[in-house]
């Protein structure tokens, strides 16, 4: 029986709440299955560590996970703690660590979930999107000088390299590929940001020709943002830089209902590392420790984590559980206009899976 290794690292705030749910829901598939097991350990990283180390995670906190299969995360944010100390100290020391270039967010609307969107129906939203996930903005180039002064000085610069480039919009057009309308859009800036983008254009043209079956187009990011409300049909693969895709990722979230049930994957698609799957949603300090968060999103990332280890079947039982829950108004949370709670969602979804093995051994 095949055994995953699983780091757990729930975070800050309602991490310490979804984290724990999307365990569960693993822990019941895998009873359900008999298939495959999986041996979890934990890691309290996060805004209470700092507090008592002056750290969000330890020195060598990178080697404790390194021999993983996959991490599970929450969420970094702490309303003590300036944002780039939890950010840069927990999951970009993770991402950048363990290169994790390739960000991968799947959207689309789920059953029972209204998106704000007048006149756009699950057909019209269906896109995933591709962040560089290593250098460009935020690789952490720059610096501050005369602090306290009228000359005070800061700089962050945006590093584009071309082996950077050229293994994400590689990667973007494969996932395109294996899409069934093998559509790409390369978003930049590259009238504006007149040399790091216009060299993404420039390796966007010369990548697409290993991909003849794909087609694919350029969008300036502003003019995304309006595309993506007025015409989102349009749209099905999306590449785009660390910041771009990050701002538009979250714009996507919302516009299929919810950043709450929203997914990610930082992948290292060579697998000299373990990748890491979250949600995107932020920790959420304010319904903290009330039993109200939506787990969906970390469940739709627990998918993406059996996708990447390879077991299918599960994950595909897995998005059916989540489909099912959030086709039901019932277990709807706050975010989504109901008031279940997160238990009862978890529940809900681990009722599901049992329902679901008995009745199709063979695929759970």
């Amino acid at each position: 029986m095949k055994s995953y290794r699983i780091a757990t690292i729930p975070g800050d705030g309602i991490g310490k709440e979804v984290v724990p749910a999307g365990q569960e829901v693993l822990e019941a598939l895998a009873a359900q299955t008999g298939r495959f097991t999986f041996e979890f350990e934990n890691f309290v990283w996060g805004g209470d560590y700092y507090r008592e180390h002056g750290v969000m995670m330890p020195a060598d906190g990178l080697d404790a996970i390194r021999y993983k299969d996959a991490i599970l995360f929450g969420s970094a944010g702490d309303p003590a703690i300036p944002d780039h100390i939890t950010l840069w100290g927990l999951r970009l020391k993770i991402c950048q660590g363990f290169d994790q270039y390739a960000n991968v967010r799947p959207t689309r609307i789920l059953p029972g979930i209204d998106g704000p969107l007048k006149r756009c129906g699950p057909a019209d939203l269906d896109w995933v999107i591709v962040r560089e996930n290593s250098e460009g903005e935020y690789s952490g180039v720059g610096g501050r000088a005369h602090q306290g002064h009228p000359i005070e000085v800061a700089t962050d610069v945006s590093i584009m390299t071309r082996a950077g480039v050229e293994r994400i919009l590689r990667f973007a057009f494969r996932l395109a590929a294996s899409r069934p309308r093998k559509r790409l859009t390369v978003i930049t800036k590259s009238n504006a940001q007149r040399h790091a983008m216009v060299m993404w254009d420039e390796i966007a043209l010369e990548i697409s020709k290993e991909f003849p079956d794909v087609t694919w187009d350029k969008e300036l990011v502003d003019a995304a943002t309006a595309r993506m409300v007025n015409r989102p049909a349009t749209l099905d693969t999306i590449v785009a830089t660390n910041l771009h895709a990050d701002i538009l990722s979250d714009l996507a979230a919302a516009l299929a209902g919810s950043l709450g049930i929203a997914p990610t994957a930082n992948l290292d698609p060579e697998r000299r590392y373990p990748s890491m799957f979250e949600p995107i949603h932020g920790s959420a300090f304010d319904i903290m420790g009330m039993g109200l968060a939506n787990p969906i999103g970390t469940f739709w990332s627990v998918v993406m984590m059996l996708e990447h280890l390879g077991e299918m079947d599960a994950a595909r039982a897995v998005m059916a559980a989540i489909e099912h829950v959030t086709a039901n108004p019932a277990t709807h949370t706050g975010d989504l206009g109901g008031t279940a709670t997160t238990r009862q969602v978890t529940d809900a979804v681990c009722a599901f899976l049992a329902a679901y093995s008995a009745q199709a051994p063979q695929v759970a």
